[in-house]
C-alpha cells in the first residue's frame, strides 16, 4: 500500500500577511465616525484609503502564496505578476493619502510616509521572485515543457480528488487516494530527473488523464447503478491503474523504461469492456 504523500514543507510568510489586514482598521473606524457626523469628505477619504490598504494586503498575500509555491518547486517560472510589489505600491499610496488628506500633514511629509511604507513592506516581506529555476540544457527538455507537464498532471490530480468527494464507497475513495499519492510521487520523480519527462509523458497524458476521466464518469453515474455492476467495473479499472502507477514510479526510480504501449493498450481495452469511461 502506498504511504501517504506529504508535500515538501516550505517556510511560508503568508501568516505575516494577515497583519496587513489589520493595518487599515483605524481608517475604517474613522470612516464610520465621519459617517455618523455626516461628514461626506471624511467618509470618502477614509473609506477610500481603507479600500486601498485592503487591496494592498490581499495582493501581498497572493504574492506570498505564489512565492511559497515557487520555492517548493525544483523547476519553476517566477510569478507572472509582481504581486508583493503591487501590494506595497497600494499600501504606500494609501499611507501617503491618509497622512495628507486625513491627518493634514504637508504633501512632502506625506510622500516620505509613502516611501517609508513601500520600503517597509519590501523589507518585511521581501521582493517577488524574479529568476526562473531552469532545466539544464543537457537534459534535452525545456523549462516550459516540464512546468507545463507538471501543471497538467496536478490539474488531473485535483480533478480526481474533487470527484472522489462525491463517491460514497469508502474502499473506492481509499483506492483513489492511493492513486493520487502515487501520481504525486511520479510527478516528483519527473521533476527531480527532467530527462525522464519524454518517456513519462505518455503516462501523464494517457494514464493520469484516463484516471481522471473514469473517476469523473463514475462520480456522475454511480448513484444510478442499483445492481452494483458499475461499481465492480470501476473497482477493477482502479486496481489496474494503481498497479501501473506503482510500476511507473518504480521504473522511474530505477531509471528503467516501462513498456507503456502494452500497458496503455491493456487499459484502453479494459475501459471499453468495463464501460466506465
Amino acid at each position: 500500500m502506498a504511504k501517504r504523500y506529504v508535500r515538501p514543507e516550505v517556510k511560508s510568510r503568508a501568516g505575516k500577511g494577515l497583519l496587513l489586514l489589520l493595518l487599515p482598521l483605524p481608517a475604517l473606524f474613522a470612516a464610520l465616525v465621519a459617517l455618523g457626523k455626516g461628514q461626506l469628505s471624511g467618509v470618502l477619504v477614509n473609506a477610500g484609503t481603507y479600500s486601498m490598504f485592503l487591496v494592498g494586503a490581499l495582493l501581498n498575500r497572493q504574492g506570498l502564496r505564489e512565492e511559497a509555491e515557487y520555492h517548493r518547486r525544483r523547476v519553476a517560472n517566477p510569478p507572472s505578476v509582481p504581486w508583493k510589489g503591487a501590494g506595497a505600491g497600494f499600501i504606500a499610496l494609501a499611507t501617503g493619502l491618509s497622512a495628507t488628506l486625513a491627518a493634514d500633514y504637508a504633501w512632502p511629509l506625506g510622500i516620505c510616509f509613502a516611501i517609508g511604507a513601500y520600503f517597509g513592506c519590501h523589507l518585511l516581506y521581501g521582493p517577488d521572485p524574479r529568476q526562473p529555476k531552469t532545466v539544464p540544457a543537457r537534459y534535452g527538455v525545456t523549462t516550459e515543457e516540464l512546468v507545463e507537464a507538471i501543471a497538467e498532471g496536478e490539474r488531473s490530480i485535483r480533478a480526481i480528488e474533487a470527484s472522489a468527494q462525491a463517491i460514497e464507497n469508502r474502499e473506492l475513495r481509499d483506492r483513489l487516494q492511493r492513486i493520487v499519492q502515487l501520481a504525486h510521487r511520479v510527478l516528483e520523480a519527473i521533476e527531480e530527473r527532467p530527462r525522464d519527462l519524454r518517456r513519462a509523458r505518455k503516462f501523464l497524458t494517457v494514464y493520469l488523464e484516463g484516471a481522471q476521466r473514469v473517476t469523473e464518469g463514475y462520480a456522475r453515474s454511480h448513484k444510478s447503478d442499483p445492481d452494483g455492476a458499475l461499481e465492480g467495473n470501476f473497482r477493477r479499472v482502479l486496481i489496474t491503474i494503481e498497479d501501473v502507477f506503482e510500476q511507473q514510479h518504480r521504473k522511474l526510480l530505477q531509471n528503467d523504461v516501462l513498456d507503456l504501449d502494452v500497458q496503455i493498450e491493456v487499459l484502453s481495452t479494459q475501459l471499453k469492456r468495463e464501460g466506465v469511461a
